[in-house]
């Protein structure tokens, strides 16, 4: 590594969902905490404060213009990922960021959005199950993957919706700094999912 702090950059944009995103923070938040050199950092198209899906509103620590070389980036899914597949100014910042990035990295259809900065031609991909087929119409040049909690090919690594951003970011943070760093890092959220209702999906 060198000698800048290494830096996870979490995208931000209208109607993102909540958890796509919140939940790597933590993850990746709580596995920085005692580290001297790397952050996490939240980014945006501009600096204005960002309304998610469910109404929460955040004020991203930088916009393109002025935001830190990352190591890390990830995207995350919502209704906003629409829209933002058609935006230029973040398919265009994504598709300059992610060749110096160490991991290129989705949660749920983000990688919608990825797809459209053509970072995910002839890999395999995931996203929510809900969006899978889409997924496939849109992106024939990708692999799209179902049940499964993440995907990881090459340094992309796309994961299922929502709550399956949590896995795929404790599998990194065992990449980067090691298992038992990332073993110590859910220990300490206390993630040992037991959700108290079997769904029937």
């Amino acid at each position: 590594m060198s000698d800048r702090p290494y830096c996870v950059g979490i995208l931000l944009f209208e109607n993102a969902e909540e958890l796509d995103w919140a939940g790597p923070y933590e993850v990746f938040g709580m596995a920085t905490a005692g580290l001297e050199n790397a952050n996490v950092v939240t980014i945006a198209e501009r600096s204005d404060p960002v309304r998610c899906f469910h109404g929460l509103r955040v004020l991203p620590d930088h916009d393109f213009e002025n935001a830190p070389e990352l190591d890390v980036v990830l995207v995350p899914g919502g209704i906003g990922t629409r829209k933002e597949v058609d935006n230029p100014a973040v398919t265009d910042w994504l598709a300059r960021v992610a060749p110096r990035c160490e991991w290129i990295t989705s949660v749920c259809t983000g990688s919608l959005v990825l797809h459209g900065a053509g970072l995910v031609d002839g890999l395999r991909i995931t996203t929510h199950w809900g969006f899978v087929e889409a997924l496939r119409e849109r992106a024939p040049q990708a692999e799209v993957l179902e049940s499964v909690r993440y995907v990881r090919d090459g340094k992309v690594v796309t994961a299922a919706g929502v709550s399956a951003g949590i896995d795929m970011s404790l599998w990194l943070v065992g990449q980067v700094w090691g298992v038992p760093h990332a073993r110590a890092t859910q220990r300490a959220m206390e993630y040992d999912p037991a959700p108290p209702y079997g769904a029937e999906v």
